[in-house]
């Protein structure tokens, strides 16, 4: 609930919002009472006696006068007793008293008002009440309507910051998070929690501000006619609210749960559906579908649990309602036909009560009855949203593994050296990646890593940038720890080209230019014929540079793709230019054109390329092999080529 209350505290800044709420929810709970107290009173005690306003008031009149009489001699006999009465008993009438000559003295005000503008015959009397009750249902209406879209701007405003917030940490995330963890998971707090947070916010600002202040008026008013019934009609009050919180623990834990499944059912699809070529290819669509059916019925199974809760909270609602309500409705009958003041031998009024306050009575418990109903309706959304906002903030306030120490150095520009000092690293604990990996690279040297598969040749290259940090050792640019630079000053001299070059639903002109902010068309253009990209971007692509390359850059080949990738690394100028088998998956033509650009790219600036394609020993000043997590060899290709037999008889 902690975390629930952090989302609630976002609203606050629409202060002017939770203003016009406020207005709205007290209009529509004085509305509320008001219909109510308007039909049930003046229809029982003029319209069924077949009465007006000016007779009633006449009537009313006449009855406070002969009360004031009455309790005047009673003041009297008092006053002229021999017998000593209780100090008490006169300071009450005395009370009683004041209490009749006011409302006397308003009904005397109220009556040449009655006479002048309401009806003089019953039937007109119930028509003018019938309007003035429909009058206030449209004005309720109204602000019904306004409450509803104001409370829905509060939510979608505060749940718009919350998004914010999240999405700025997530980005900052190390990846080996996403890498380990995937973004299924992510995606599901970003909508299925976020959207289950909002209702909560809306819920928040609509019923639950509402309905109370609706339940609140209807009670006050019932407490003004008689409050010592009205103690007696809500002694069950506590028990509910235990059987209801028990619930509320219940529901809360199982929706936690049901959070979990549907985050799981997200990363199923995730990985179904970005593997359907492997899929289809070796005909496995029988065993997804059995895997994606297990998730599945586990999902629905939670879902089912939560209504099986949900079922049970607006029972014991309405059960407790209806027994509050009888034991008002028994216990104000018996008072009303015995003409008593008195419950189990506690005075609950000073005279009898008549049969339209009584009705009125019954008419406010069962106005304070409907509320609770609807709040009862919006107990399971509330108890998801309190689940939903744990499951945000968890990764809200989560630390990122990589992130600047407390107070970062500046990384100069690189012109030196980078150097790994004896690097250790495990992705998981029991398993290491990178035993004892010590080497230098000089500053515009070029540097190739080979090895097989699995043995760290990527590990190695995402420390330099910090994608990850090793367990134990340095590394050093220029002879000082990155660990110690402030990561976005590291990361603006470096140029990465991937093995899968992920590109953006965009231009190509935007996707090269996403390497550099403040780049002009023209730098766009000279980075693209350096990576040997402008000749099929103005000959093959439909628009050129402003051709939209689909998601992924699904409309361009590989050898396509791999070469706007260069373009947006060269577009950089980077100090420092990395490749991670950038021309792998490519065909040899492709793989030709990058080399050449990279043959004069290269110069004056320190890279390192991994790749298994020998090939690109051409490009490479210094060759590292690796194996098992360590380096096997280091030297230039003439030198590994006399000394290194397994190089020889590999190149």
């Amino acid at each position: 609930m902690t975390n629930f209350l952090r989302a609630v505290f976002k609203t606050f800044r629409y202060r002017l919002y939770i203003f016009y709420s406020v207005i709205c929810v007290l209009m529509i709970g004085i509305l509320w009472g008001g219909n109510i107290g308007a039909l049930a009173y003046p229809i029982t005690e003029i319209c069924l006696k077949k009465g007006t306003f000016t007779t009633w008031l006449k009537e009313r009149i006449n009855q406070n006068d002969q009360k004031i009489i009455d309790l005047n001699e009673t003041l009297q006999k008092i006053a002229y007793s021999n017998q000593a009465f209780p100090q008490s008993n006169s300071a009450a009438i005395n009370s009683e008293l004041k209490t009749l000559n006011w409302w006397r003295s308003f009904y005397i005000w109220a009556l040449p008002l009655a006479e002048k503008y309401t009806p003089s015959t019953p039937f007109r009397t119930v028509l003018f009440l019938i309007v003035i009750v429909l009058v206030g249902t449209v004005i309720k209406i109204f602000f019904i309507v306004s409450h509803g879209i104001i409370s829905s701007m509060i939510a979608q405003y505060s749940a718009m910051e919350i998004r914010k917030e999240l999405f700025d940490k997530l980005i900052k995330y190390d990846i080996n998070y996403f890498n380990q963890s995937g973004v299924a998971d992510t995606m599901s707090r970003f909508t299925n929690d976020l959207n289950i947070l909002t209702s909560g916010l809306n819920i928040i600002y609509g019923k639950v501000l509402r309905e109370p202040f609706k339940m609140l008026v209807c009670l006050c008013l019932a407490a003004y006619l008689c409050w010592q019934l009205l103690i007696v009609t809500i002694l069950l009050v506590p028990i509910a609210f235990l059987a209801i919180r028990w619930l509320a623990k219940s529901i809360k834990r199982v929706v936690r749960r049901s959070m979990e499944e549907i985050a799981l059912l997200y990363g199923r699809l995730e990985e179904t559906f970005r593997s359907i070529k492997v899929v289809q290819a070796f005909v496995r669509e029988s065993l997804e579908m059995e895997k994606f059916d297990q998730t599945n019925r586990a999902c629905c199974l939670k879902t089912i649990k939560i209504a099986k809760y949900d079922s049970l909270v607006n029972p014991v609602t309405e059960l407790f309602g209806i027994l509050m309500i009888s034991m008002g409705i028994i216990a104000g009958t018996y008072l009303l036909m015995g003409e008593r003041t008195e419950l189990f031998g506690i005075r609950m009024l000073s005279t009898p009560m008549d049969t339209g306050s009584l009705i009125m009575f019954f008419a406010l418990l069962a106005g304070a009855a409907d509320p609770a109903r609807k709040l009862s309706d919006i107990f399971t959304q509330f108890q998801s949203a309190a689940a939903a906002a744990d499951r945000i903030y968890v990764m809200i306030d989560r630390i990122p593994a990589i992130r600047d120490g407390e107070n970062p150095k500046p990384a100069p520009k690189h012109n030196k050296s980078i150097c790994f000092d004896d690097i250790y690293f495990a992705y998981e604990s029991d398993r290491e990646v990178l035993s004892g990996v010590s080497f230098e690279v000089k500053f515009g040297e070029c540097v190739v890593i080979i090895g097989a598969s699995g043995c760290g040749k990527s590990t190695l290259l995402n420390l330099i940038p910090r994608f990850a940090e090793p367990l134990r050792g340095k590394i050093l640019i220029d002879g000082q720890l990155v660990n110690e630079m402030k990561c976005s000053e590291l990361r603006e001299q470096i140029g990465l080209v991937t093995q899968e070059p992920m590109l953006f639903n965009d231009t190509v002109l935007n996707n090269i230019c996403y390497g550099y902010a403040d780049a002009t068309r023209e730098e766009a253009i000279e980075a693209a014929k350096k990576a040997n990209a402008h000749d099929f971007i103005i000959n093959e692509l439909a628009d050129g540079y402003e051709t939209v390359i689909g998601i992924a850059g699904g409309q361009l080949s590989g050898g396509q793709k791999q070469r706007i990738a260069l373009a947006r690394a060269i577009i950089r100028n980077p100090t420092i230019f990395l490749l991670d088998e950038a021309t792998s998956q490519i065909d040899v033509q492709s793989e030709r054109m990058i080399h050449d650009a990279l043959k004069k790219f290269k110069q004056g600036r320190t890279t390192i390329i991994i790749t298994h394609r020998l090939s690109a020993v051409d490009l490479a000043d210094k060759i590292i092999i690796m194996a098992e997590g360590k380096i096997k060899d280091f030297g230039t290709h003439e030198y590994l080529i006399k000394n290194n037999p397994e190089y020889a008889q590999l190149y």
